[in-house]
């Protein structure tokens, strides 16, 4: 078997979520590169919660519309999935909480209370019920489920193991997947990736006010603080926040923030005092739908012009988009040092998408990262000017205390010292240190892969995008026969490379998740003109089956 999927629906407080990373692992241990999308309301408890992990031999970015074992925990799981289903699909299914009895033969009732009530197990344990039997179903051997669940649940690993083991008797086998001969890699979301790859480069402070979809990455650094030395904190407020972490920074300390477009309207101010007062910061800007609180839960990029335009006055910045856990992983860890390298803030610009979904990762992938790299310090001698002028814009760096010395960071216009001026020729000298910087920047970005290509690379019509498409449209280019281009770097904006890039193309469309085509107007801005927007605005990803009627539509 190349490939499989199977989705598990039910309620908030079912732990929907963990049940479909459950499912990951499983199928990962089989030698699967795995993808996992993670579908929730705003809801502590009830609405309707699914996870759709999809299990294929080759590296995959996106979740096909129709699934090979459908998981209902509940009727409204069945009513709402229906149309995903094929004619030989499986069904796997709560029989005390479907009302009715489903029928096929590739059909499989679990009396899931009623095993709980007999084994006397909490109500959430009705995950390792249902994913025993969805092991039986698939042939997975009940060791590897076993495996797993010692490895992933180290609370009541026993009664677990137990129910599971209730759970895979009752079912029956109607499929196998087989262990392919790759080995096993490890899984991660995108926020995982991202703090990893800001630690890989030498971080040592985190500071959030929770913000789905951002959230996780508090947790996890608080998780490994102690293991990296981490300074891990969540102050009262986005504002305090920010203001903490450049604090943080002034005094030495690599530090990061994360949060979404709201909690990042309230931090734009303390943004431009990073860009006078020439502070290294990363901010990891992970998008959901807005405007204003929007949809908590679900993904957007409408927030490109927000980051690369936000803040008063002009100053430069770095802005990266990773498509997935990779990239997370490795620009995160780039975003932190050029952050420091050019004394700018860096920003990570995910999604919904890449933030809380589930990729398989490289087991090679730490050797790829950018370890820490020193940034240009102050030797010493003479009396410390935080702002003296350079041949690129970067001022040595000097953290307090230094004997004798005086480090002054400064919010107004300033000269060379950091002393507050208003005189017209400094002011155009300091604008002119801060241009130069931007340009040193982007110079040495030139050695950055910032785009990237896949699919058929003479195509003659392209596929341009950014961020989380990247799975999809990988695909899509490579079935296809398309070329397709992704801009990992969004600001300083990479018009050389991209114009490598698209060299020989005669049709270029852009692909992206908001319903203005802020990517397509930021490359018309450099005179890149796409021929054609594929949008996609509610809230959900696009499907390779979305984006193929979407090219069949266009005559691509």
């Amino acid at each position: 078997m190349e490939e499989f999927s199977v989705l598990i629906g039910g309620i908030a407080g079912d732990g929907i979520n963990e049940a479909g990373q459950t499912a990951a692992r499983l199928m990962s241990r089989q030698g699967y590169r795995i993808f996992m999308y993670y579908d929730y309301p705003s809801l502590i408890r009830g609405g309707h919660n699914f996870s759709i992990v999809r299990a294929s031999s080759e590296r995959i970015g996106a979740c096909r519309d129709e699934v090979d074992l459908l998981i209902a925990l509940n009727q409204d799981t069945l009513d709402r999935h229906a149309s995903r289903l094929k004619e030989d699909s499986i069904i796997i299914y709560d029989a005390d909480k479907v009302k009715d009895k489903v029928p096929g033969e590739r059909s499989c009732a679990i009396p899931v209370t009623e095993i709980l009530k007999e084994e006397q197990a909490l109500p959430v344990m009705k995950n390792s019920c249902i994913l025993g039997a969805f092991c039986r179903s698939t042939g997975i051997g009940w060791p590897v489920m076993e495996e797993v669940l010692r490895k992933h649940i180290p609370k009541g690993t026993e009664l677990n193991l137990k129910v599971a083991r209730r759970g895979y008797d009752a079912a029956s086998e109607f499929c196998r997947i087989d262990k392919l001969a790759g080995s096993p890699e490890p899984i991660a979301s995108g926020n995982q990736a991202i703090s990893l790859g800001l630690i890989r480069a030498g971080l040592e402070a985190y500071v959030a006010y929770p913000m789905t979809p951002s959230s996780s990455i508090l947790d996890s650094m608080a998780h490994w603080a102690e293991e990296f030395g981490l300074k891990v904190l969540h102050p009262e407020s986005e504002i305090a926040v920010i203001l903490m972490a450049e604090g943080f920074a002034y005094a030495g300390l690599r530090s990061a923030v994360g949060t979404s477009g709201g909690g990042f309207c309230l931090m734009t101010e303390a943004l431009s005092l990073a860009g006078m007062a020439e502070i290294p910061l990363v901010i990891v800007m992970a998008q959901r739908t807005g405007p204003s609180t929007g949809l908590p839960t679900y993904t957007a990029q409408g927030d490109l012009n927000f980051v690369i335009n936000a803040g008063q006055g002009e100053f430069p910045r770095l802005v990266v988009a990773p498509g997935d856990a990779e990239d997370a992983y490795l620009w995160s860890a780039a975003a932190l040092n050029l952050a420091w390298r050019y004394q700018v803030p860096a920003f990570i610009l995910s999604d919904k998408i890449v933030s809380e979904s589930l990729y398989s990762l490289p087991s090679d992938l730490v050797a790829k990262a950018e370890p820490p790299a020193a940034p240009l310090l102050w030797d010493g001698q003479g009396i410390y000017h935080r702002y003296r002028h350079s041949g690129n814009g970067v001022s040595p760096l000097a953290y307090p205390p230094q004997r004798g010395q005086v480090i002054k960071v400064d919010s107004y216009g300033h000269d060379a010292a950091g002393i507050t001026t208003e005189e017209a020729q400094i002011t155009r000298e300091m604008s002119e240190k801060r241009r130069l910087k931007a340009l040193s920047l982007a110079a040495e970005l030139q050695g950055y892969e910032t785009v990237a290509l896949f699919g058929k690379e003479e195509g003659k019509t392209c596929l341009l995008f950014w961020g989380s498409n990247k799975g999809v449209c990988k695909e899509v280019a490579e079935r296809r026969g398309l070329r397709a281009a992704q801009m990992l770097v969004l600001w300083p904006f990479p018009e050389k490379r991209m114009r490598e890039a698209l060299q020989g193309v005669e049709r270029l469309i852009a692909v992206e998740c908001n319903c203005t085509g802020q990517m397509a107007a930021l490359c018309r801005q450099h005179g890149i003109d796409a021929d054609d927007l594929i949008l996609k605005y509610d809230g959900r990803p696009f499907s390779p089956k979305d984006l193929e009627l979407e090219l069949e539509r266009r005559g691509a």
